[in-house]
């Protein structure tokens, strides 16, 4: 059987008619009067507008500086993309953004990591960075709020502050050369995160794909093994230079949850601490600085506390409010997040047709398999925040 060979189909877009008929008696395409090149996206195209690949010329104009993501070449003033992203100009400057990168450390970053791997006076933390970051013994607090120079005996300790698999919150301290950052966590905000869900989200900064995975637990309490199906990929990720880390009064009696959006794309949703409890549970007067070593005194434990129902309940709905963003590609940050809760709120009060009381919503009746947010809840979710 022979085999036939199909001439190349010629596109109308793009070319002119001179172009198009610049055949030969034989009917062969003249490929060279074809453009080669796809057209350039010059000033009068516009930036910003589309999307770049690397390798592909973003202007010939030589008034433009290159900038991120962009290079020239000795013999040309083209600027081109080294990275697949969008234009972005300031004033003269013209950056590509890439759909997707790993997070670079940036000094006073709010971010979340887990640590993985502890060393002689240092922990290794992943922050979703190219570089393992480092947390170094004399950058955190010792149980009770001591502040003194750190032993032999306190290296000799270290497991009992952080060992493999813990997730902390800490804050980017300095940048090295090669891009490693060193984190600290001299603050009753940072330290051991527990009683609730770690979340990874795709995106500028980001690092996988959207997922929830519970901390290193040894109760089988809330956020123990609780697991959702990945996302798909995004170009979202988490806002810079935003509120981090606020407190939402949960509905439906979830009371307080605690939500920290780390710069590197990890989440963390918990339910909010009280150290007021252990502060009432002594007689005699407390002052800042024994609040201080009351709080400190349990931020290195690892055991969850028992959290109630309604409080999960609207953690997993947080979470599914983040997942749905971060698959519309929206970035996170508080505005977008609480838009997406209120609106998931709204929801299903619209979908069940009725409001649920007080008793109904302490003990959850009628609300069993309602808290999916996927599919029709989400698309009218984004209508409803957009």
């Amino acid at each position: 059987m022979g085999i036939t060979i199909l001439a190349p189909a010629v596109e109308n877009a793009g070319y002119t008619g001179r172009e198009i008929d610049a055949q030969d008696s034989e009917g062969d395409v003249d490929m060279d009067r074809l453009p080669i090149k796809r057209p350039r996206l010059d000033q009068a195209s516009g930036f910003g507008t589309g999307i770049v690949v690397p390798g592909e010329t973003v202007t010939n104009d030589p008034q433009w500086m290159r900038g991120h993501g962009t290079f020239t070449t000795p013999l040309s003033t083209s600027i081109i993309a080294t990275v697949a992203g969008t234009v972005s100009k300031t004033n003269k400057l013209l950056s590509v953004h890439p759909l997707r990168a790993r997070y670079m450390p940036e000094i006073g970053d709010l971010v979340v990591g887990r640590i993985v791997e502890v060393q002689a006076r240092r922990w290794k933390v992943d922050i979703a960075a190219p570089l393992l970051a480092q947390l170094p013994l004399s950058a955190i607090n010792l149980p009770g709020g001591i502040l003194r120079r750190r032993t032999s005996a306190d290296e000799l300790q270290m497991r009992n502050f952080f060992v493999e698999g813990d997730l902390v919150v800490a804050e980017v301290q300095s940048v090295h050369q090669d891009g490693s950052a060193t984190l600290h966590t001299r603050s009753l905000s940072y330290g051991k995160l527990r009683n609730g869900v770690f979340m990874a989200v795709t995106g500028t900064g980001g690092s996988g794909a959207a997922a929830t995975t519970s901390n290193r637990s040894k109760t089988s309490g809330a956020g123990s093994n609780i697991a959702a199906p990945p996302s798909a990929a995004a170009v979202g990720g988490v806002v810079r230079s935003r509120r981090q880390k606020w407190t939402v009064n949960a509905a439906n009696g979830g009371g307080d949850i605690e939500i920290i959006l780390g710069v590197n794309g990890y989440i963390w949703i918990s339910k909010k601490a009280d150290t007021s409890t252990a502060a009432s549970s002594t007689t005699e007067p407390v002052s800042i600085t024994r609040m201080e070593e009351l709080a400190t005194s349990s931020i290195y434990s690892s055991q969850n506390d028992e959290i109630p129902r309604q409080t999960r309940r609207e953690i997993a709905r947080l979470a599914g409010c983040i997942r749905v963003l971060v698959e519309s590609s929206v970035r996170i940050e508080q505005d977008t997040v609480m838009s997406a809760y209120n609106a998931s709120l709204e929801v299903d009060l619209e979908m069940d047709g009725r409001d649920y009381d007080d008793a109904a919503a302490a003990t959850g009746a009628g609300q069993e398999g309602q808290d999916y947010l996927g599919g029709e809840k989400a698309q009218r979710i984004l209508e409803m925040i957009a």
